[in-house]
């Protein structure tokens, strides 16, 4: 799963998080390691250090961890940043792929399904305002039989 996560993050130009997301994961890939780890935990880490941040939030005062802060209108911002040149931006937690999928801006989803029924956590898309359609375009099973599904909107 996680290699799954550093090959995909390593196809991005930049990621896009929300504060909530952010601060999640500085906190456990920023500080230093003492002792060893498995190397999945090494490239992960290396990955996601070096990556290119760029942070929604209305509460931060400052970000750094290669980060910068975007505020005002989210849907302008979002724009702006696909219309750089690269291979895309990575958006990941709850509350702003919500967000991003009400305006239209997301080109791409992909789900990670777990054989596992937790009962409780935040919903994806809770809340959301119309049905997006959408087009499998590939999938991949881990040994684990968790499921990674990738999905294009229908237009």
């Amino acid at each position: 799963m996680h290699r799954h996560a550093t090959e995909t993050l390593k196809r991005a130009d930049a990621l896009l998080l929300g504060r909530v997301l952010y601060e999640m994961m500085e906190s456990a890939w920023r500080p230093a390691w003492t002792g060893e780890r498995p190397a999945w935990m090494k490239d992960f880490r290396d990955t996601i250090h070096a990556a290119k941040k760029y942070v929604v939030s209305s509460t931060l005062q400052h970000v750094d961890w290669n980060a910068e802060l975007v505020r005002g209108d989210l849907g302008k911002a979002v724009q702006e940043l696909k219309q750089q040149p690269g291979k895309g931006i990575y958006v990941g937690g709850v509350t702003l792929p919500l967000a991003l999928a009400e305006l239209g801006l997301i080109d791409e989803y992909e789900f990670m399904v777990q054989p596992r029924i937790a009962g409780h956590g935040p919903t994806l898309f809770a809340g959301l305002s119309k049905h997006v359609d959408l087009k499998l375009v590939s999938r991949e099973e881990f040994g684990s039989g968790a499921m990674v599904l990738r999905y294009e909107p229908r237009r």
